[in-house]
């Protein structure tokens, strides 16, 4: 199986959902798209790692809810035993600040600046996710989820995203700090 796969089992080790809603949960982790994720899909069913109600709808054809079997709970467990890849990092704004030598000082900043903007946005969000994880009714009473708590990998992202996000800004304002304001 590929790592599109076991993204597709993990989101499905928390709840059951329709194809269109795998393909948009595993965007922040993954980029994906529909072509991708409906053929897997199908190959996970026929192979038993998920199973998928048939949903009727007005208007629409009927829905598919797929769930995790447990054939599909047993890979996600021997997944983890195996290394993880190297993080993929992709950011055209690294490829223009690698050059930023060539660039207009007034366009460098707007582009760090916009990079600023973006990540206090993003990290507004981050923040709105925490508030709704410790929402929920079952988040434990007593402060933080513990390690074998459903929720508890989506605690540790979210806090990976605001923190990222904050080292973001950081360097952002830094950046801004070393060109030149004006023309």
């Amino acid at each position: 199986m590929n790592t599109l796969s076991y993204g597709l089992l993990s989101l499905l080790a928390q709840s059951s959902f329709s194809g269109y809603d795998l393909m948009l949960r595993i965007q922040p982790f993954w980029p994906a798209k529909h072509s991708q994720i409906y053929p897997l899909l199908a190959k996970l069913e026929q192979d038993d790692y998920i199973s998928f109600e048939l949903v009727p709808q007005r208007d629409k054809p009927d829905k598919k809810v797929y769930s995790l079997t447990v054939k599909g709970k047993e890979a996600l467990k021997d997944w983890f035993d195996q290394p993880a890849a190297e993080p993929a990092l992709r950011d055209e704004m690294m490829l223009k600040v690698f050059c930023m030598s060539y660039a207009k000082p007034e366009s460098a900043r707007k582009m760090l600046a916009d990079r600023l903007a973006y990540h206090a946005e993003q990290r507004q969000k981050y923040e709105s996710k925490l508030v709704e994880l410790k929402g929920r009714a079952d988040w434990p009473e007593d402060g933080l989820p513990e390690p074998s708590h459903p929720l508890f990998g989506a605690y540790l992202l979210t806090r990976k995203a605001i923190m990222t996000t904050d080292t973001n800004m950081e360097w952002c304002k830094w950046a801004l700090s070393l060109l030149p304001e004006g023309d």
